[in-house]
């Protein structure tokens, strides 16, 4: 085997699953889709449940083998009245056994039922406090545009090594030992993957490798390499940001002013060097005045970057509520100072 890389344990990947495939039944799928509609009486759904399990085997001409399994369910899915208004819920996990249909579709109908008649709201500036997909849709480009070290080496990363670059409370690290994850133990090149800290107390410590740009940096690959890398550069396997110790509540209750955000959807980034990224936000928005939910706001536009959100002073408090969102990352909610809202989601 590979030096340092152990067999996994085996493990259930998912209650009675299909041993052929890897597959949890229709029916265990289609018992969490009904939950999650049954919650939202007089509403209308959509969404899915995905559940999948598989087990991977790298071996080359230098005698290295590695084998892997691993698993990961999710429910993602609106609940919509008669007008415009939609909420979202969602649950990531594992193992399917671990979804709560109906607590994702309680959470979705709530959202749902609270954002009737929402009002529009002037472009500007507003604290934000920004619930776990649309933290992990900002980590996502962060860390894919600048930390790979392949971008860093072509100068197009907005990331500098060694300086206090971000807010002291933002502690990033990629993990797939964390036992939320659901990553492999190795990656596409066969090297064993191990905690990397990316950012520590505000301060970024460290690249992405791959092989290839392991060698041309003359340093060692982290564990990310990934297919397609020749042309993409290394990729993280799972981002855990760390938590802090206030409840939603509490990050609601510290905004003067602002929007609590459920998500954001169409985002796209407008300069990889300075992490600006435009996107729209869905599936309810909330005015916050007095540390109080007020009232429902209409979807707006924003162009912001991602990198001076999280810059010293920007990140306010972080939540205790971090989870699995989706297969790559572990995240909290945040509260932060500051967030470019530029139109309503029409322009």
């Amino acid at each position: 085997g590979w030096p340092g890389l152990a067999p996994p344990a085996p493990v259930p990947v998912f209650d009675h699953d299909d041993p052929a495939t890897h597959q949890a039944p229709p029916a265990a799928r289609a018992d969490v889709v009904g939950e999650f509609v049954e919650a939202g009486p007089g509403l209308s759904a959509a969404g899915y449940c995905s559940s999948v399990g598989y087990e991977v085997f790298f071996a080359n001409s230098a005698g290295q083998r590695a084998p892997g399994r691993t698993s990961h369910a999710t429910v993602d899915g609106i609940h919509r009245g008669s007008g415009a208004a939609a909420g979202g819920g969602w649950q990531s996990s594992p193992r399917l056994s671990d979804i709560d249909g109906a607590a994702a579709g309680a959470t979705a109908a709530g959202k749902a039922r609270a954002g009737a008649d929402a009002s529009e709201l002037p472009p500007g500036r507003y604290q934000v406090v920004l619930e776990p997909p649309c933290v992990a849709d900002l980590l996502d480009f962060l860390v894919g545009y600048g930390f790979s070290a392949k971008t860093y080496a072509e100068g197009r990363s907005v990331v500098r090594l060694g300086e206090v670059q971000f807010d002291p409370a933002v502690s990033l690290a990629d993990d797939a030992g964390d036992p939320r994850a659901v990553s492999l133990a190795f990656d596409a090149e066969g090297t064993p993957r191990r905690r990397l800290d990316l950012v520590v107390d505000g301060v970024p410590t460290n690249l992405l490798h791959d092989r290839r740009t392991a060698a041309a940096a003359g340093t060692e690959s982290t564990g990310h390499g990934t297919p397609g890398g020749e042309s993409y550069g290394p990729a993280p396997s799972t981002l855990v940001l760390a938590g802090g110790a206030a409840g939603v509540d509490q990050l609601v209750a510290g905004v003067d002013r602002g929007l609590l955000i459920t998500e954001f959807w169409y985002t796209r980034i407008l300069d990889p060097k300075t992490q600006v990224v435009t996107g729209l936000t869905r599936n309810g928005v909330f005015l916050i005045e007095g540390g109080q939910v007020t009232r429902p706001v209409a979807n707006l536009r924003f162009t912001q970057s991602y990198a001076e959100a999280l810059a010293p002073g920007n990140v306010v408090a972080i939540g205790s509520d971090a989870r699995l969102r989706g297969t790559d990352t572990i995240v909290p909610s945040v509260h932060l100072a500051s967030w470019n809202f530029t139109g309503g989601a029409r322009g």
